[in-house]
């Protein structure tokens, strides 16, 4: 029997995932909550196998929340059901660690499929949403988990430009460009400035 955790503020919606899931025999839901705060204390989230999770939510959003969840059971699958389609919203998803990611028009029969491939080891994807992972295959690599002003930062960095001269650029404040700066060393695992300039300043000329 395969454990399913969801979070979902829409309580039809809620509900009506819990009727199919629990319609299958090889699933049961242990868990429904319309928020990530209204978890009880005592909900022992290492019994659960793969989470079913909105972005969208009152309090902490689906990405925070899934990232606190995989800090505490690594082997969480999580599966990202929702109505955004931005680029940004879908690598978040998967840089915190999502296998999943599908939009709420999936018919009952396409949730089982993906809850199944995900048991797996698969990716379940919507189709529109897999068309935009294999584009961004074609980008820099610097695009792939960048949200687009981290990218706009990266660019003038790696042209050697200054974090004034970056803030006047882009209209923004001194402490947002180190910001930026700050998730850009994390995400792209680099360590300083001349890091940037040396991997990055030839693809941005």
């Amino acid at each position: 029997m395969t454990n399913i955790l969801i979070i979902e503020d829409n309580t039809t919606l809620l509900n009506t995932f819990v009727e199919i899931i629990n319609l299958n025999n090889n699933y049961n839901v242990v868990g429904a909550f319309t928020s990530y705060e209204s978890i009880p204390n005592d909900f022992n989230i290492t019994n659960v196998d793969i989470l079913i999770t909105d972005i969208q939510l009152p309090g902490i959003n689906g990405i925070q929340g899934l990232k606190k969840l995989k800090k505490v059971h690594p082997k969480l699958i999580a599966v990202v059901i929702t109505v955004h389609e931005d680029s940004e919203y879908v690598f978040d998803a998967l840089c915190a660690g999502a296998v999943g990611y599908l939009v709420k028009n999936l018919d009952p029969l396409n949730l089982i499929h993906s809850l199944e491939q995900a048991k797996n080891g698969g990716a379940p994807m919507s189709a529109n949403i897999a068309r935009k992972v294999v584009e961004s295959f074609s980008t820099k690599p610097a695009e792939k988990t960048l949200t687009k002003r981290e990218n706009d930062v990266l660019q003038l960095l790696a042209k050697g430009k200054s974090y004034p001269s970056i803030a006047k650029e882009l209209f923004i404040s001194l402490n947002t460009v180190k910001g930026h700066t700050k998730k850009i060393y994390e995400k792209l695992q680099l360590k300083s400035k001349q890091e940037i300039i040396e991997k990055y300043n030839t693809s941005f000329k």
